[in-house]
């Protein structure tokens, strides 16, 4: 694979476009009902049929959309305790229909939802470079760290370590602080980002 159109493709936006910090990346009227859920999600004990529910009463009251539905019904397919990953699939497809037929201002931030779930599928399935693919569309539809690490992460599972300490390092050299110090965060508390640890600012 082409490392060097890679690096181009992700170093190459920071100076044209505005960067987002994950904790932005979802639009305030969701916000709140996605940390509940991510709350209730980390509670021992907690059934994936409980958190569907969950998720389709906070649609029926309002407080999720289609897309965000569809994204966190992926989320639970794909997570450990689910591992179906035919539904993921499935509703990665439909939270794509519902961000088409959306459309408006946050239709890159909302397609780059989709990528990155198209990405997490491919990863799981052990196919990092169409993962690393996704990935990188992510972050080129939206410029947070959490789309950066997910990069990073592959780049790793594809044995590049060398490739992503150079992005890392060309990454902390070029970009804004507060994505640099969130992307260290990530580094720091994510278990497929190990390898890089030793690297991440002190």
């Amino acid at each position: 694979m082409n490392y060097d159109a890679l690096f181009d493709r992700i170093l190459s936006r920071i100076d044209h476009d505005t960067y987002l910090a994950a904790t932005n990346a979802v639009d305030g009227a969701h916000s709140q009902a996605l940390r509940e859920l991510e709350v209730r999600r980390k509670q021992p004990g907690v059934t994936p049929q409980e958190l569907r529910a969950l998720i389709n009463t906070m649609y029926k009251q309002g407080r999720l959309d289609d897309i965000r539905r569809y994204s966190a019904l992926h989320v639970i397919a794909a997570s450990p305790m689910v591992a179906d990953y035919d539904e993921a699939a499935a509703m990665v497809s439909a939270q794509e229909m519902a961000v088409l037929k959306t459309g408006g201002p946050r239709l890159q931030a909302n397609l780059a939802s989709v990528e990155r779930h198209r990405g997490v599928l491919a990863f799981l399935l052990q196919r990092y470079e169409i993962a690393l693919d996704y990935f990188s569309r992510a972050f080129e539809r939206q410029h947070n760290a959490m789309n950066l690490s997910n990069v990073l992460s592959t780049l790793i599972r594809l044995g590049e370590h060398d490739e992503a300490v150079a992005l890392l390092t060309q990454v902390r050299s070029a970009f804004p602080r507060p994505l640099v110090e969130e992307l260290d965060h990530l580094i720091q508390t994510d278990s497929d980002l190990i390898p890089l640890r030793k690297e991440a600012s002190p």
